[in-house]
């Protein structure tokens, strides 16, 4: 979807109070007080139960410039407990991104541990961000909504929690206004409503549920049977709906986000991207904005459309902050008093008493995922690692290039498999190396590799998929494993094929022209530039972020098959004993 143009964002820091807005109910002698609302919410948790470490960003920075240690689930609870207590309004929620964590021990069990953590903690819905459709729109709706089993119980889904009992799904429920299927049908409900009392009367507050635009051709949420909606058009249509149905009192709950030039939380300095340029379009009728997906803290205040401002927000990721916003209801309209509300940041901070109930989930999935890591897969006769030849191929590589094939075509029609060994912009999925030597690690052997190696070693939450490029095209994009930089080197970025595919290129030749089709031989055959090939590449690269742009200019007919992780512990139960394939599959001529 095509981004919106930036907008310069005029800031005001919140914390005091916002300018502007409703008229205020009066609260002198008999005039009815406002009806205060408290809402705290978190963002990205990704399935971070355990302390993050300071590499995953187990610091930040304080009010005052010092790093704070911060995270964890059970630290997470103590603070909101605290921070809610006293507030007879007060609604907890989640901006997306809450699961398909990274940890292994959440990845090693559905995701099943952070519904149970979120659940715990009081979570009451949710917005749909990206990494909720990592899996499929059924895992989310029917797996972690609704607690529908899938494979084998125990085995791949619906495991005994902390408690005893078989995994249920959610206590809360989720919201997106604007990801439908391909026939243009809501995968959820667009929009939650939650009632508050005071004066002895209910207030409705609605809070319409956002997903980042890209969510349906990401690099892990890639699903080709969802298509996004403009966010702007659909959160005015909701809001509209919500104005109809009589709540004065909305809040955007969106994940996309933004980021600025602040070095603390709290404050916002130059804010700048999607969720800014969105808050100052979306439609009055929005009071407050809670933003994620980028991982960013910052507490903004940008002025709506009608030029009132109003609170925008992000509580950066894993755990490490939690939003709170206080909302003033006019008693006698159920409208927002803009000038009343308030909004703070707040660190997870370590220094407090972890909850007991949290350290108890989190103490129990940490020993299962202990376990999880230890299952046995394979046995490895040779070592498999990512140090490259002279052509930049390698065991790891290829092996990773097999699996992908080998995966694909479990679904259908195949003719080679890839995958971006060292690419030209940013990370491979190839993370690590199983070796035959043991590791030290509890259940390892010589030459026995466990899950949690094969979790190391290979992926990062990836689909494979299976697209169709013309010769003409994978001619292009084996060209680009070199591109000029801009000093006038060149930088190769090797490709890793499938062991069905051998080839040769000449280093001497121009940029662009170093491989010659009839040097591409596939099963054998010469690689023909008219013919249509099934290729099984990541979804990061086929989408072009690994820097092969000719894969995401030209690829048609996708089809997402399993995630990296899994296809690679399936492929090593089902091979049992691999031995490092010769690394025949390049040459250079010359």
């Amino acid at each position: 979807m095509r981004r919106m143009p930036r907008l310069l964002a005029t800031v005001v820091v919140i914390g005091v109070g916002l300018g502007g807005g409703t008229a205020a109910a009066g609260g002198a002698g008999s005039e009815p007080q406002p009806v205060p609302v408290q809402l705290v919410s978190i963002t990205d948790f990704h399935g971070y139960l355990r302390p993050p470490s300071v590499a995953d960003g187990g610091t930040i920075a304080g009010p005052d410039g010092k790093a704070q240690v911060v995270g964890g689930a059970a630290y997470l609870a103590t603070h909101l407990k605290t921070i809610r207590a006293g507030h007879r309004n007060s609604i907890m929620f989640a901006d997306g991104d809450s699961f398909a964590g990274w940890p292994f021990e959440v990845d090693a069990h559905a995701d099943e541990p952070t519904i149970e953590t979120l659940n715990a903690l009081g979570v009451e819905f949710s917005s749909v961000g990206n990494h909720e459709l990592d899996v499929s729109k059924s895992f989310l709706v029917d797996h972690m909504a609704k607690g529908k089993c899938f494979g084998t119980p125990g085995v791949d889904s619906c495991f005994t929690d902390s408690t005893g009992r078989r995994f249920h799904g959610a206590d809360f429920d989720f919201q997106t206004a604007n990801i439908v299927d391909q026939k243009g049908r809501p995968i959820v409900a667009p929009y939650t409503i939650r009632w508050v009392r005071d004066h002895g009367r209910s207030y409705p507050v609605g809070f319409i549920g956002l997903t980042v635009p890209d969510a349906p051709v990401g690099s892990t949420s890639y699903q080709p049977d969802l298509k996004a909606l403009d966010p702007v058009e659909s959160t005015n249509r909701a809001a509209a709906e919500l104005t109809r149905r009589g709540v004065k009192a909305i809040v955007l709950n969106m994940h996309e986000g933004g980021t600025d030039a602040s070095a603390t939380y709290n404050n916002c300095v130059n804010p700048t991207g999607p969720a800014i340029e969105l808050a100052r379009r979306v439609t009055p009728q929005i009071d407050a904005i809670v933003t994620g997906h980028w991982h960013s803290a910052f507490n903004c205040s940008i002025p709506d459309p009608a030029g009132n401002p109003r609170p925008v927000v992000e509580a950066a990721n894993h755990g490490r902050l939690f939003n709170e916003i206080n909302l003033q209801l006019d008693p006698r309209t159920g409208e927002v008093l803009r000038d009343r509300t308030t909004s703070t940041n707040h660190a997870v901070t370590r220094d407090v008493t972890p909850d007991p109930q949290l350290q108890k989930i989190v103490d129990y999935w940490s020993a299962a995922g202990d376990r999880k890591y230890a299952e046995p897969v394979a046995t490895v006769t040779g070592d498999f690692t990512r140090t490259p030849n002279a052509v930049g191929e390698s065991t790891m590589a290829d092996l990773a290039a097999d699996v992908h094939l080998w995966t694909a075509r479990k679904k259908g029609p195949a003719d080679l498999g890839l995958i971006a060994a060292k690419p030209a912009i940013g990370s491979t999925a190839l993370r690590g190396d199983l070796l035959v030597a043991n590791s030290n690690k509890p259940g390892d052997a010589d030459g026995r590799v466990l899950l949690g190696e094969s979790w190391d070693a290979y992926g990062y939450g990836n689909p494979v998929l299976t697209v169709s490029l013309t010769g003409a095209d994978l001619d292009t994009v084996l060209e680009q494993q070199w591109q000029t930089q801009p000093n006038g080197t060149v930088k190769f970025a090797p490709l890793a094929l499938s062991k069905n595919v051998k080839y040769s290129f000449d280093a001497s030749r121009a940029v662009g022209d170093r491989v010659d089709p009839k040097d591409v031989l596939i099963d054998g055959a010469s690689l023909d530039p008219a013919k249509t090939y099934r290729v099984a590449a990541l979804a990061y690269t086929v989408i072009g972020a690994d820097g092969y742009t000719a894969f995401k200019a030209n690829y048609t007919d996708p089809v997402r098959n399993d995630t990296d992780h899994e296809t690679f512990a399936s492929y090593l139960r089902a091979h049992k004993t691999l031995t490092p394939a010769p690394l025949d599959r390049v040459a250079q001529k010359g």
